[in-house]
């Protein structure tokens, strides 16, 4: 997006539901009332509904369902993250923008938002389907003072984050499922994909990766996904705003990631407990497809590793594989 169009969006931003002259806008940019009509033209192309009333100026009717730096930071209310903010219209991975921007330097809290990905992957090393105009693919990186081994607490930040984003910007439930799913009604709707730089007794920073499938329809779907997957859309019949649903989350995941720092892992875990899927249920635990064990779920410890109970008492930490709900 040019200068100028952001200028005028700001101009409307701080309208309000007011107008806006084609006189100020002349002044801010310092150009003619022509130049303005044509910025104008070319904000209306881009799919902003503007509004011309002679004598009174411009007034703003409504925004399109864009990724641009502009619409996210409007709505973005945050302490940390997203102070630094890039907005790409397509990218091969944004886990790999903001991890070679960490490896430059980036400050924490610097997020990556990518309207399409043609390189999305999952855990595993599994494809992420990442179609453009429909969903929010998005990374951020933090430089927490942890060890390590405490590094895979933050994707439990990370998922209360997108479900609170969800209650917060639908009717719809979601579920956690161990260990970086988001589930409605069954069916996954967003995952998380962690990445860290780190030394021995030191993390150097963490890239916390975030998929959320927002307005998705079904034809859009790989025909060879591996679990049933679905969209807000399609659980609500309803498009969500995505800017609007970037923001919230960005704004969740920012007040955890300051409570963990101040509190640690503790309040987050109860909180991921509480979401969790398999309480109280008994789980199999897979990997490539081959049931390994199954057990009662009986939370994560503070590592993040679930807890499997066993009927003669004992309890296994199961550190990876595929949980599936009895």
């Amino acid at each position: 997006m040019s200068i100028a169009a952001a200028t005028i969006l700001r101009l409307f931003r701080e309208a309000g539901r007011g107008f806006v002259s084609g006189e100020l806008i002349s002044r801010e940019l310092q150009v003619s009332r022509t130049a303005v009509w044509k910025h104008i033209n070319g904000l209306r192309a881009a799919g902003y509904k503007i509004e011309a009333i002679p004598s009174q100026g411009y007034h703003l009717l409504s925004s399109p369902d864009i990724l641009s730096l502009e619409e996210v930071r409007e709505k973005l209310n945050t302490t940390r993250i997203g102070r630094q903010l890039v907005c790409l219209p397509e990218t091969v991975s944004t886990n790999a923008d903001a991890f070679h921007l960490a490896e430059e330097g980036a400050e924490e809290g610097t997020t990556v938002i990518a309207d399409a990905q043609n390189g999305g992957k999952g855990r595993r090393g599994r494809v992420w389907s990442s179609p453009a105009g429909v969903n929010l693919y998005c990374s951020v990186v933090l430089r927490p003072e942890i060890m390590p081994h405490e590094a895979p607490q933050l994707t439990f930040l990370s998922a209360v984050a997108v479900a609170r984003a969800i209650e917060g910007t639908t009717a719809l439930n979601p579920e956690i499922k161990w260990p970086n799913d988001i589930l409605i009604n069954g069916r996954k709707v967003a995952g998380l994909l962690n990445e860290m730089s780190a030394e021995t007794d030191r993390v150097n920073f963490v890239i916390l990766g975030i998929g959320a499938n927002l307005n998705m329809t079904q034809a859009q779907f790989p025909a060879d996904v591996r679990s049933p997957a679905t969209s807000l859309l399609l659980e609500q019949g309803l498009p969500v705003n995505r800017a609007q649903f970037a923001a919230r989350m960005l704004g969740e995941l920012d007040r955890l990631y300051m409570d963990f720092l101040q509190h640690g892992f503790g309040p987050v875990r109860d909180e991921w407990q509480q979401r969790c899927n398999a309480n109280g249920r008994e789980v199999v635990v897979s990997e490539a497809g081959v049931e390994t064990v199954r057990g009662m779920f009986d939370g994560i410890d503070g590592d993040g590793a679930l807890m499997l109970r066993f009927p003669d008492g004992t309890v296994e930490r199961i550190l990876s594989g595929d949980v599936r709900v009895v």
